[in-house]
C-alpha cells in the first residue's frame, strides 16, 4: 500500500501547483483585459476636455492647422531684412534647409511630355519638370490635346541638356533664401512650405481672455455667488436636518414630508412667481437674485437628516448632561461627525451654483456687464470672438477647471458621503 500511495501523493503535488499555476494565469489575463478596456475608455471620454485644454494654448493660426494637431505649436522666426521672418523647410538635394521666404515671387512654368498633359483639368497632369518662365524658351509650337490648345516651349534641365516640353500651366513661386548663407535658394509655393515650428504653450491667452469684456469681473461674481450659495446651503441644510432627526414636534413627519416634496416641483414651474417675487422686492438685475432663493434645499436637509439619523443617541444625551446647547451639539458633535456628508452637499451645490445658466440669464440678462456671471460672459465672449475659437475654449476651460479642482480634492469625502448615506 505504501509503494502505491507514494506516487499518487507525488502525482497530486505535482498537479496542484500546475492547475493553480493556469487559474492564476486566467485571474491575471482577465484582470489586464479588463483594465485595458477601462483605460481606454475613460481616455476616448477624457479626450474632448484634453483638447479643449490644449486648443486654449495654441495661437489662432495653430487652430486652424490642417490636419488637426493636438499640442499648440508656434513656428520658429529670425531676423531677416530687419523684420521677425519665419523659417520654412525646403529640401534641395536630399538637404534639408531652414530658409526665410524673401517676399519676390517669381512665374514659374509647370512643363509634361504630350501624353502626361491631362487636357481637361491641367493641373492633374504628370509634371516632368518646373522651371522659371524666364529660363524657358518658345517654340511657337501649339498643339491641341482633346480639343485645348497647349504652347511648347524649350526647358532647360538639371542635368545641363534642354528638352521640348508642353506647358501645362504656369504658376508663382516665392524666393527663399538661406538666412545664414544667402547664395543657397530656392523656389517654392510658400502655403504649400512646411514651417519650422515647436512646441509653445500660450498661456497669455488665459491673461487676455480675463481683460476680454469684463471676464475677470465675471468670474469674480461668479465665485462670490458660488461660495454664498454652498454656505447657506449647508448651513440651512445641517439647521434642517438636525431638526427632523433630533427634534420632536407635532406634524414633523407631515411637514418634512411637504418639503420633500418641492424637490418634485420642476424649475420650469418656479420660474414665473419667483421672477415676479424678485421684481416687488427689487432684487431684478442684482446678485442677491442669484443667491437668497437658493440657500434653502430640501435635498440637503434630506442628506443631513439621513446622516444624522446613524449618529448614536448616547453622543447627545453625553453632550446634554456637559452642559451643550443644540447649537453647541451640533457644532462639536455632529458636524465633525458628518464631513463626508457635508462634502457631497458642498459639492453638490458648489457645481450647481456654478454652472448655473437658466436663472441668471433670465433675472440679469439684460444687466449691465458688470453684474454677469461667467454663463453668461461665455455667449458674450463666443459671439464676439467666433473667429477665434482658441479665446473661446480658454474661456471654457476657466469655467471649467475650479469645479474639476475642487471635486478632486473633495472626491473621497463625496464618494464616502454618498456610500454612507445610501447604505443608512
Amino acid at each position: 500500500m505504501t509503494a502505491v500511495a507514494q506516487p499518487y501523493a507525488k502525482a497530486q503535488a505535482v498537479t496542484a501547483p500546475s492547475g493553480e499555476r493556469s487559474h492564476q494565469i486566467r485571474t491575471w489575463s482577465v484582470r489586464i483585459l479588463v483594465y485595458a478596456i477601462l483605460i481606454i475608455v475613460a481616455l476616448f471620454m477624457l479626450f474632448p476636455f484634453v483638447y479643449m485644454v490644449f486648443t486654449s494654448l495654441k495661437s489662432a493660426s495653430d487652430v486652424f492647422h490642417s490636419p488637426p494637431r493636438l499640442l499648440p505649436y508656434s513656428p520658429v522666426t529670425v531676423m531677416y531684412n530687419g523684420e521677425e521672418t519665419p523659417l520654412f523647410e525646403i529640401e534641395i538635394d536630399g538637404v534639408t534647409y531652414q530658409m526665410v521666404d524673401t517676399g519676390e515671387t517669381v512665374r514659374f512654368g509647370n512643363f509634361a511630355e504630350e501624353a502626361d498633359i491631362n487636357a481637361a483639368t491641367p493641373r492633374d497632369s504628370v509634371i516632368t519638370v518646373s522651371a522659371p518662365m524666364e529660363n524657358a524658351t518658345g517654340t511657337g509650337e501649339v498643339i491641341t490635346i482633346d480639343g485645348e490648345e497647349f504652347d511648347v516651349y524649350t526647358v532647360p534641365m538639371s542635368d545641363g541638356s534642354t528638352r521640348e516640353l508642353v506647358l501645362a500651366y504656369p504658376g508663382g513661386k516665392s524666393l527663399f533664401v538661406d538666412p545664414t548663407d544667402p547664395s543657397i535658394t530656392a523656389y517654392a509655393v510658400a502655403r504649400e512650405t512646411p514651417l519650422v515650428e515647436v512646441v509653445d504653450f500660450q498661456w497669455g491667452n488665459y491673461n487676455a481672455v480675463l481683460t476680454l469684456n469684463n471676464l475677470n469681473r465675471a468670474l469674480i461674481n461668479t465665485m462670490l455667488v458660488t461660495v454664498a450659495v454652498t454656505v447657506g446651503q449647508v448651513t440651512t441644510a445641517l439647521l434642517g436636518g438636525y431638526a427632523f432627526s433630533r427634534m420632536r414636534f407635532r406634524g414633523q413627519n407631515a411637514v418634512f414630508l411637504v418639503y420633500l416634496g418641492t424637490i418634485m416641483i420642476p424649475f420650469v414651474v418656479l420660474i414665473i412667481p419667483l421672477y415676479q417675487i424678485m421684481v416687488i422686492i427689487g432684487w431684478q438685475d442684482t446678485l442677491g437674485a442669484l443667491i437668497f432663493p437658493w440657500i434653502f434645499t430640501a435635498y440637503g436637509t434630506f442628506l443631513m437628516r439621513q446622516f444624522f439619523i446613524s449618529i448614536p443617541k448616547e453622543l447627545e444625551e453625553a453632550a446634554f448632561l456637559d452642559g451643550l446647547s443644540r447649537l453647541g451639539i451640533l457644532w462639536k458633535i455632529f458636524v465633525p461627525l458628518s464631513l463626508p456628508a457635508i462634502a457631497t452637499q458642498a459639492i453638490i451645490t458648489f457645481l450647481y451654483a456654478w454652472n448655473s445658466f437658466v436663472w441668471p440669464l433670465i433675472i440679469i440678462g439684460d444687466s449691465p456687464i458688470e453684474n454677469h456671471v461667467l454663463t453668461l460672459s461665455l455667449i458674450t465672449l463666443r459671439n464676439a470672438y467666433a473667429s477665434e475659437p482658441n479665446l473661446v475654449l480658454t474661456g471654457a476651460a476657466i469655467a471649467i477647471l475650479p469645479p474639476l479642482v475642487v471635486f478632486i480634492l473633495a472626491q473621497r469625502y463625496f464618494i464616502e458621503g454618498i456610500a454612507n448615506t445610501g447604505l443608512k
